[in-house]
């Protein structure tokens, strides 16, 4: 009985998650007779997306050849947005880095100039990979506040000035004729390490605590959004004895504005102890400075008490804390509350780390989001009947 429908989408789907390595395994799993398989396989080889390496195992007679997707046969351009510095890279379809560029840029200055330097660094990315630009297949871009992913707008962005309902794809399409995927940069940080580091984990929650707070939830290998997009926005969640708190979404209260990397630096610099950002926090935390390792763990009780009841909703498997504060000292706090405040049935079976990609969790997120839009079975048909090789 067939496994799934029989498209060429599908056998491609078979033959990228192993369930297929050889043209009689796709036989047995489709049910297809042997000339049709050829058929829909030769649409695949064609388009560059599937090829030949080495021979299986034989049960008897000549080894099967080998059939595996070409990882390397088309790009995929990549961008983190943070809020004064930006990432950039070229990818291979597995993630692998091809070329890569940081460097200051300040999402304040608005959408056309970040987004045309973003450009400009791709262009010059292409030729430091030495491929060409029909060779990028898509673009992905993170970015630092709440996105309507299937508009890919900015929605209400608390620190993107600017930026709300403005046409990301459509300005880099000018550019780059292919399709552009945006997403907040929690989500693509949650779905990079959880790609990279723990694939088989079946309930997966990355919080990011930098200049804000956010999270990322992925279930099932899959981005947890919500209706539109709002999922995973702990930062705005309102806290006790932080009425007089103002946040930069306009309120009062929330959770980002006395526990984020933001609110962390200024309570520092009050403190006569200078530190203009969340990355500033982290060069005091990293000297054992006392009011930050104090302000720190504080930090984190708050967070953890936040946690106790996200946790206590999704259940998870892995609670990664990624970000500027990702230090010994603000985790040891988000344990404290966490595990006080929520059952031990909830947190028996909860592993709770430190994010192990670092800054390129959101470009290997970013990267995966769109190989797997674009090589999912009905987007295959699609670009297949559409006559698209590479890219």
């Amino acid at each position: 009985m067939a496994e799934a429908p029989a498209s060429a989408g599908h056998m491609l789907e078979l033959i990228r998650s192993g369930k297929a390595r050889t043209r009689r395994d796709l036989q047995s799993l489709t049910g297809l007779s042997r000339s049709t398989v050829l058929q829909r396989l030769d649409l695949l080889t064609g388009a560059g997306w599937v090829r030949e390496h080495g021979v299986a195992s034989s049960t008897g007679g000549r080894p099967p050849t080998r059939l595996e997707f070409n990882e390397e046969h088309a790009v995929v351009l990549a961008a983190d947005l943070d809020t004064t510095h930006a990432r950039a890279a070229v990818l291979d379809l597995a993630g692998r880095t091809l070329a890569e560029h940081t460097a200051p840029l300040r999402v304040s200055d608005g959408p056309v100039p970040v987004l045309d330097t973003l450009a400009d660094w791709f262009r010059s990315l292409i030729g430091q990979a030495e491929r060409g630009t029909t060779e990028v297949c898509g673009i992905g871009l993170s970015v630092p506040g709440p996105v309507e992913f299937a508009t890919g707008l900015v929605v209400r962005p608390p620190m993107m000035a600017g930026w709300d309902g403005y046409d990301i794809g459509a300005h880099l399409r000018s550019g780059f004729d292919v399709p552009v995927l945006v997403d907040n940069d929690a989500n693509m940080m949650a779905l990079g390490e959880q790609v990279a580091s723990y694939p088989e984990c079946p309930a997966f929650v990355l919080v990011k605590v930098s200049t804000g707070i956010g999270a990322g939830v992925i279930i099932n290998g899959e981005v947890y959004r919500g209706i539109d997009g709002g999922a995973g926005d702990i930062g705005h969640v309102r806290i006790t004895g932080a009425a007089d708190a103002l946040c930069q979404c306009g309120s009062y209260g929330c959770l980002a504005a006395v526990a984020s990397g933001r609110a962390l630096a200024a309570a520092l610099t009050d403190e006569g102890v200078p530190t203009p950002s969340g990355a500033g926090v982290r060069e005091r935390l990293r000297a054992d400075h006392p009011s930050a390792v104090r302000m720190a763990r504080e930090a984190g009780q708050q967070v953890g008490e936040v946690l106790a009841t996200v946790v206590s909703l999704l259940n998870p498997e892995v609670l990664m804390i990624a970000g500027d504060l990702a230090d010994t000292h603000f985790v040891t706090g988000v344990r404290e509350l966490l595990y006080q405040r929520a059952l031990p049935r909830i947190t028996r079976n909860l592993k709770v780390v430190t994010g192990e990609l670092g800054d390129r969790a959101g470009l290997r997120g970013t990267g995966h989001l769109v190989t797997e839009y674009l090589y999912a079975p009905a987007q295959a048909d699609t670009r297949l009947a559409e006559g698209h090789a590479t890219g």
